[in-house]
């Protein structure tokens, strides 16, 4: 096995481990968060029907070099700000298996000071 398929196995089995806590309802939304390579993406999704709310992708933003962590937090106020238009305050934040450093942690500071709270 390579470096990289036991680090996504190590990811995968803490990501199941977190799954049982983690759950989206009506009155308080999912924050999934999803980081590949070149992008950062996310979506609020209500467990209870099964229905994605609201997205996000690092894409949609238009930004000269900047690095990863800033886009990432941009990304994270642009959700916070769809959140708002849907009158949408409270969620739970979902990492999916991910450290809590790097493009994460920017992605999260850049939704709370959007404006949500988890």
């Amino acid at each position: 096995m390579n470096k990289q398929k036991i680090l996504n196995s190590v990811r995968k089995r803490r990501q199941r481990r977190n799954s049982v806590r983690i759950i989206g309802m009506e009155t308080r939304l999912r924050l999934a968060v999803h980081r590949s390579n070149t992008s950062t993406y996310a979506q609020l999704i209500d467990d209870s029907r099964g229905n994605t709310v609201a997205s996000v992708s690092s894409r949609e933003i238009k930004t000269d070099k900047k690095s990863k962590s800033e886009i990432a937090r941009m990304t994270g106020e642009l959700l916070a700000k769809r959140a708002s238009e849907k009158g949408i305050k409270k969620v739970v934040f979902d990492r999916r298996g991910y450290r809590y450093h790097g493009r994460v942690r920017a992605f999260a500071e850049g939704a709370r000071n959007g404006g949500l709270t988890f």
